[in-house]
């Protein structure tokens, strides 16, 4: 089985400036400090944007902390094939599983509508299925992180 996820967050602003605050390392950075990464590395390359970060796992259940340890490392590549439409993967070097899927920026009114859908596939018997929802939660918990980010990071 698979988790699967989707997430829409509106902005007000164009397509074209909602895209630069999604290339800009910056804006990036303040996302990983935003969802509490005790460390983190952001770069962007062409069209493609990589984070790297270290999230603390206070507050996740047991069974999953034993997979995870006291922090885990998440790796999200965003491959933009045009500004409005990026491929997603999210990784958890050596753990098994992956997180799959696209962002896209869609015109909405005077501003912007980026939606977020991800799946997510955690291949470990019997708990796998456990592991799926609790990543899906983490990672709608991030996006809402994201999105309280990009309104105030728009606002200035």
């Amino acid at each position: 089985m698979a988790k699967s996820i989707r997430h829409e967050m509106p902005y007000d602003a164009p397509v074209e400036t909602v895209a630069a605050m999604l290339a800009d390392p910056a804006f990036r950075e303040e996302v990983c400090r935003a969802q509490g990464a005790v460390r983190h590395h952001v770069s962007v390359e062409g069209s493609t944007v990589t984070i790297d970060q270290w999230l603390p796992t206070a507050g996740v259940p047991s069974f999953a902390r034993k997979i995870v340890g006291d922090e885990t490392n998440i790796v999200q590549v965003e491959r933009w094939g045009t500004p409005s439409h990026g491929d997603v993967e999210v990784s958890i070097p050596g753990k098994p599983g992956e997180m799959k899927g696209s962002a896209v920026l869609v015109p909405s009114g005077a501003g912007t509508l980026e939606t977020v859908e991800l799946t997510v596939k955690v291949s470990i018997p019997l708990v796998g299925g456990k592991l799926e929802g609790l990543i899906a939660d983490l990672l709608l918990k991030a996006l809402k992180a994201e999105h309280r980010t990009g309104i105030a990071y728009l606002s200035r």
